[in-house]
């Protein structure tokens, strides 16, 4: 298939966020059959074609080179493995989906605050009965890495099918790696996070595929999409100042200052970000310059897209 292949959440809250990041950009989601349909197109990006599936498969497909882009948790991408990197290229964090993949113990272990607290127990656990510490988890891979990064060996994984944070009160773990965005339903089920056990900070990735079947085509794709993404981004702290053709000279020496911090000029006028917004309104009355009116781009597009042009080369396209 020649089109540009872009893996999407199927259902839940992520699904929401998506969308509403997509029709924030300008894009809008197509869906192919309704609600319940597997298929859609993406009205703005011409050429694509969008696969509706869960989160976990958008990760596996990625990894495997079945789609060209997937919107998934990083904490599902870092799951496939190490070597990830190799094999998938982080395009753009989307400031969604946030969650933490933290090692949790009871609240009743006192003397457990750190992962070296926690070796030590692990040591006396194995001492006193033989058998080492459960550890549940959905996680088995990012678990080992940190444990092993951490020196803790006496540990076994026990594969978590249902609610993670459950196990130690059902008594099948005596302590949990799980997701959390609050922290609250950890606390309910008698659990804290150690003072050093956050594996990872977690949120919405938009990431390639460095193992699909790349066309420069779809590499074309890939820039479009980003270069809407990032000039809606920019957009969004930045605010125009206009002033009267006939004051440019005393108006730009007004705001020369402005643009050692960011600023750009434009016709009669200042792009500035909102935090010398104010500086450079009150800069230019001092000058006797005016009227000023002010505006909000809806997309501040550059010419060069740093996200598109490393896939590029990572892809030697």
């Amino acid at each position: 298939m020649s089109g540009l292949i872009i893996g999407l959440p199927s259902k839940g809250r992520l699904k929401e966020q998506v969308e509403g990041w997509l029709s924030d950009c300008g894009f809008r989601l197509d869906t192919a059959g309704g609600d319940r349909g597997y298929r859609a197109t993406v009205r703005g990006l011409p050429g694509a074609e969008v696969r509706l599936l869960s989160a976990s498969d958008i990760a596996t497909a990625l990894d495997a080179g079945e789609i060209h882009l997937g919107v998934t948790g990083e904490d599902l991408l870092r799951e496939r493995g190490e070597g990830l990197d190799a094999r998938v290229m982080l395009l753009r964090a989307l400031g969604f989906g946030r969650a933490d993949l933290v090692v949790a113990a009871p609240q009743s272990w006192i003397d457990v605050e750190t992962m070296a607290d926690l070796d030590e127990v692990a040591a006396q656990y194995v001492a006193k009965t033989g058998r080492r510490l459960r550890v549940a988890t959905k996680y088995g891979a990012q678990t080992r890495a940190y444990f092993s990064a951490h020196a803790v060996a006496d540990y076994r994984i026990v594969e978590s099918g249902g609610a993670t944070e459950g196990a130690p009160a059902a008594g099948t773990a005596e302590l949990i790696v799980d997701i959390t965005t609050t922290g609250a339903t950890l606390a309910a089920n008698g659990l804290k996070v150690l003072a050093d056990g956050v594996i990872l900070k977690s949120q919405a990735q938009l990431a390639a595929s460095l193992g699909a079947d790349w066309t420069a085509a779809q590499l074309a794709g890939v820039r479009r999409l980003l270069g809407v993404v990032e000039a809606r981004s920019r957009a969004r702290d930045l605010a125009a100042l206009v002033w009267p053709a006939e004051q440019d000279a005393p108006a730009e020496a007004a705001t020369e200052r402005f643009l050692a911090a960011g600023a750009s000029r434009r016709p009669h006028g200042l792009l500035v970000g909102d935090q010398e917004l104010f500086d450079a309104s009150a800069a230019l009355g001092e000058a006797g310059v005016g009227p000023i009116t002010v505006s909000r781009p809806a997309y501040v597009f550059e010419p060069v897209c740093a996200a598109a042009d490393a896939l590029a080369t990572r892809l030697a396209l």
